[in-house]
C-alpha cells in the first residue's frame, strides 16, 4: 500500500468513522509507548514553563492583525528562555515586518496537547477574531494512545471551525519524532515512519477543511539530527530558539501568502511531476510526498474551474524559499 493510500484511508475513517488502527500494529504500537514513557523518564518533566510572547508587534497606523497560535508545546514555545525566542514571537514579528502593520499574538497553545484539545484553545481565542490561526500539532499523538483516525478528525474539525468564522489556517504537521534521541532504535525508526504517516493524513484533512499545511517533518529531522546541540533544546525533546527559528523561517511564507500578502505562486515552486498540467495533483498524492520533504506546502487548488477531481480534493504543492527571521521587538507587551 502506498503512503497515499494509507493517508488517505486514516483521513477516510476520521470522516466517516472507523478505528484506522488497522494500519497499526498493535504491538508495535505498545512497543513504541513504551520507548516513549522511557525517553520522558530520560528527559524528565519540563524545568519550566514557556515564555509568553503575547502581544503587540511591529509599527504603524493601519489596523493590526491579529496572528493565534494554538496547538502543544512546540506551538507554546517549550525549550526557550526569552519570549522573543518563541515561534509565537518571530511569527507575529516577520508577519509584521511582510505586511508592514501591527500584528497582535494570541497564544492558546498548551504543553501536552493533543488534537482533542484544539477546539478548546480555540474558543479562548476567539474573542480576539483572528486573521490567521498557525496549529502547531500532532506529536503528543503519535506518543500517546490516540488513534489516528481520531486525532485527523479532530483537527479537520478545528480547521472547519476557524474557517467558518473566516479565519485562515495554517497548519504545521506533525514533526519526525524519528529525530529525538531518547526514543531508541529500531523504534526511533518506526516514530518516524509513523509521524509521516499522520502528516500526510493531516494534511488531507486540513485541505479538504479549506486551510493549508506545511510539512515540518524534514525541517525537524535530518537537520536536527546533524546539529542536535544547536537545534535542540537542554531537554534533548524540544527545539532550542535556533531550532524554532528554522520551523518559523518555512512556516511564515505559507502564512503571508494566505492572507494574500503576496500572490501564491511568488518565491515558490510548485512540483508539477506528474501532476494536471496546470500543477495541481490529488490531495493524497501531494500529502504523501509533503510528509517527506521539507518546507513543503499544500492548499487547495482547482483544475477547469472544479476543486475536486475523481481521486478527491485537488492541491498545490509548494516549495517555498525559508525567510530568515530577525530577532523580533514588541511595539507593546
Amino acid at each position: 500500500m502506498s503512503r497515499a493510500s494509507r493517508a488517505r484511508r486514516i483521513a477516510a475513517a476520521a470522516a466517516y468513522g472507523g478505528g484506522g488502527l488497522g494500519l497499526i500494529v498493535s504491538a508495535c504500537w505498545g512497543l513504541l509507548l513504551g520507548e516513549a514513557k522511557l525517553a520522558r523518564r530520560w528527559v524528565g518533566p519540563p524545568s519550566s514553563t514557556p515564555p509568553v510572547g503575547d502581544g503587540m508587534y511591529g509599527t504603524g497606523d493601519r489596523q493590526p492583525l491579529t496572528l493565534g497560535l494554538i496547538g502543544d508545546s512546540s506551538a507554546a514555545g517549550l525549550g526557550v528562555q526569552e519570549a522573543w525566542e518563541t515561534p509565537g514571537a518571530l511569527l507575529a514579528f516577520g508577519l509584521a515586518t511582510t505586511s508592514a502593520r501591527p500584528v497582535r499574538l494570541v497564544t492558546a497553545a498548551v504543553v501536552g496537547a493533543r488534537s482533542t484539545d484544539l477546539l478548546a484553545q480555540i474558543e479562548k481565542i476567539r474573542p480576539h477574531r483572528p486573521d490567521v490561526v498557525v496549529v502547531m500539532i500532532g506529536a503528543n499523538d503519535v506518543t500517546s494512545r490516540t488513534r489516528p483516525s481520531d486525532a485527523v478528525d479532530h483537527l479537520g474539525r478545528a480547521v472547519r471551525r476557524l474557517k467558518a468564522e473566516g479565519t485562515e489556517v495554517v497548519v504545521c504537521t506533525c514533526p519526525d519524532l524519528g529525530s529525538v534521541e531518547p526514543i531508541a532504535q529500531p523504534l526511533r525508526l518506526v516514530a518516524r515512519i509513523w509521524s509521516r504517516q499522520l502528516a500526510a493524513a493531516q494534511t488531507i484533512a486540513v485541505v479538504e477543511s479549506g486551510g493549508r499545511t506545511v510539512s515540518l517533518g524534514d525541517v525537524l529531522g535530518p537537520e536536527f539530527a546533524a546539529r542536535p546541540k544547536e537545534l535542540f533544546s537542554e531537554d534533548r525533546f524540544h527545539p532550542s530558539a535556533a531550532g524554532y527559528a528554522a520551523a518559523v523561517g518555512v512556516t511564515l511564507p505559507s502564512v503571508c501568502a494566505a492572507l494574500g500578502l503576496w500572490p501564491e505562486e511568488a518565491d515558490a515552486v510548485t512540483d508539477r511531476r506528474l501532476f494536471h498540467a496546470d500543477g495541481a495533483t490529488p490531495v493524497a498524492s501531494a500529502a504523501a510526498r509533503a510528509a517527506g520533504r521539507p518546507g513543503s506546502e499544500v492548499s487547495g487548488g482547482a483544475v477547469d474551474g472544479s476543486e475536486r477531481g475523481p481521486r478527491g480534493r485537488w492541491a498545490f504543492l509548494r516549495r517555498r524559499r525559508p525567510r530568515p527571521i530577525p530577532d523580533p521587538v514588541p511595539a507593546d507587551r
